[in-house]
């Protein structure tokens, strides 16, 4: 099946168990004296990025509805009891303010926006510390991507300067990050002209000719990135160089990266940075559910159900799973990774 095909089925099965929610919570209702019924909701980001694709996998994965038949009869491995599901949002920051004010019970971060949320500062200085927040597991690498038309003439960092360039959404931590690469190369917010737009909105401005680049932190191949290199639009500009050396120096929270060539079509390796993807959850969750959350992340047939259903699914590890974390690991997740010798 053509990828782009693919991704479209994916997320329409995703929307659909999005939308069935509110109908498994009246049907379950009625058995709900039988088997408690624990509801959870995973903040992702948008349709265009990989949060959405891969929250909507493992909510499935972890999700073990009352009736459903037991994992050793080749029934579902999720947690017992749980309806999960994957909501679309506006990305890490979104998540973070959504689990503070409980309106979710988990979501996917950034470590930078997660670190920056514990502790209080860049974005969440004026709001405060988030400090209930709390993580299940780092994922996989989110890669910075410095996406340009083919022809912007637009070959280093430098060259961004007078140009049209959406730096992403204010308030997004993608934007942070550009603004933070943007000042190790001597450049800042005035010196380019910003349209901030996000990630999607950004690739159809981009093909547009509207924009002349845009920056996106995701995992790859990420569907806004693929669609473009699939029309021959773009090219991936290098993040490399001294400067890069002082960014990694200053901000912990980023890793070197080399994006292997061919990660999109006729694109050469590509070096870059990234920062972890983290699924963080609201301290208030039940030790006991997040235990058996993390179980389920972590079972074979979650493993096979990743490495099928996304390209970043391969990359979500349980060795790298306690690996650069910007918060405190969960009760409930750290009594897991104990049992499991993740953590000694």
């Amino acid at each position: 099946m053509h990828r782009r095909f693919w991704f479209a089925a994916r997320v329409g099965r995703v929307l659909r168990q999005a939308l069935l929610v509110p109908l498994f919570m009246g049907v379950f209702a009625a058995g709900a004296v039988a088997q408690e019924i624990t509801f959870f909701r995973i903040g992702t980001g948008s349709t265009a990025g990989t949060y959405f694709p891969v929250g909507g996998i493992i909510a499935s994965a972890i999700s073990s509805p009352p009736g459903s038949r037991d994992c050793d009869r080749g029934g579902s491995c999720g947690a017992p009891g749980l309806v999960a599901v994957a909501q679309s949002t506006r990305g890490s920051v979104d998540n973070v303010r959504q689990i503070r004010d409980g309106s979710l019970e988990s979501g996917f971060s950034q470590s930078d926006v997660a670190y920056w949320a514990f502790n209080g500062e860049e974005l969440f200085e004026e709001e405060g510390a988030v400090s209930s927040l709390r993580a299940i597991a780092n994922l996989y690498p989110e890669t910075m991507h410095l996406v340009v038309r083919y022809d912007s003439g637009i070959e280093s960092v430098q060259d961004l300067r007078g140009k049209r360039i959406s730096l992403d959404r204010k308030g997004s931590g993608t934007r942070v990050d550009a603004l933070l690469i943007l000042k190790a190369f001597g450049l800042g917010e005035d010196d380019v002209e910003d349209v901030p737009l996000a990630s999607g909105a950004a690739a159809d401005a981009l093909r547009e000719a509207e924009i002349d680049g845009f920056f996106f932190t995701a995992g790859t191949p990420a569907a806004a990135v693929q669609e473009l290199a699939e029309e021959a639009l773009v090219e991936l500009v290098p993040i490399e160089g001294p400067p890069v050396e002082a960014l990694l120096a200053d901000s912990p929270f980023f890793a070197d990266q080399m994006l292997p060539a061919g990660t999109y079509p006729g694109i050469g390796a590509t070096h870059t940075v990234s920062v972890g993807a983290q699924w963080l959850v609201a301290e208030s969750v039940p030790e006991e559910t997040v235990y058996q959350i993390t179980r389920a992340l972590w079972h074979p047939s979650t493993r096979q159900l990743l490495e099928k259903g996304h390209p970043k699914g391969a990359q979500i590890m349980i060795e790298k799973a306690t690996e650069g974390l910007g918060v405190p690991l969960h009760p409930g997740a750290e009594r897991y990774y104990r049992e499991a010798e993740v953590l000694q």
